[in-house]
């Protein structure tokens, strides 16, 4: 079975400000532009939400007003994708092509691959874990990690000190054109002063 890595660059804050915001305006919006993606994802889920899982609107709605949210845990992967739609609308999504599809434990193969050039403030292992902010139920899937400002600073640090030192370990091919695309979302954050990069595995 294969999963998938969705990235993406925005203002961490500003978007984790839109959980408990109340902005009906915002639902309303995504409500007139999205309402077949919306639709889509309740008819993928179907089964689901017929055993009580909140539509995609609801869990949506749920997100914006930080609550209610369903009791039963099995449904909470509904609040994580209606966390990462409202990324998706804020952010700019980032070139996910050496992570759509991966198997297996791809991710830690990279992240071995990110330390043998030095890199250990960021990790991609870390976007499939339960990490939606508070106060958003925990679920497995979608897994979901942030790279804060400050860590993709001092990753673009650490991979420049190694480039000073002139010894790049021997790499896969695959390996360093999953960590090259790494280091291009550093890059694009650090073009964005304040962005940081959130992640989701599913």
């Amino acid at each position: 079975m294969s999963s998938s890595l969705s990235v993406h660059l925005l203002d961490l804050s500003a978007t984790r400000a839109l959980i408990g915001s109340g902005d009906d305006q915002l639902l309303e919006t995504i409500r007139a532009r999205f309402g077949d993606d919306l639709a889509r994802d309740d008819d993928y889920f179907r089964s689901e939400v017929e055993r009580g899982a909140p539509t995609a609107y609801e869990a949506l709605h749920a997100v914006v007003h930080g609550g209610p949210f369903h009791e039963n845990k099995d449904h909470a992967f509904q609040y994580g994708y209606a966390y990462k739609r409202l990324c998706s609308l804020t952010g700019s999504f980032l070139d996910n092509s050496s992570f759509c599809p991966y198997r297996g434990d791809w991710l830690s193969v990279v992240d071995q691959g990110l330390k043998a050039l030095g890199i250990t403030a960021v990790s991609v292992e870390a976007f499939s874990f339960g990490n939606l902010p508070d106060p958003l139920p925990w679920t497995y899937v979608p897994g979901c990690g942030e790279w804060t400002p400050e860590q993709c600073a001092r990753a673009l640090e650490q991979f420049e000190e190694t480039k000073r030192k002139g010894h790049a370990p021997p790499l896969e091919p695959e390996v360093v054109e999953a960590v090259m695309d790494c280091i291009g979302w550093l890059r694009h954050a650090e073009a964005r002063p304040g962005y940081g990069i959130v992640g989701f595995s599913s």
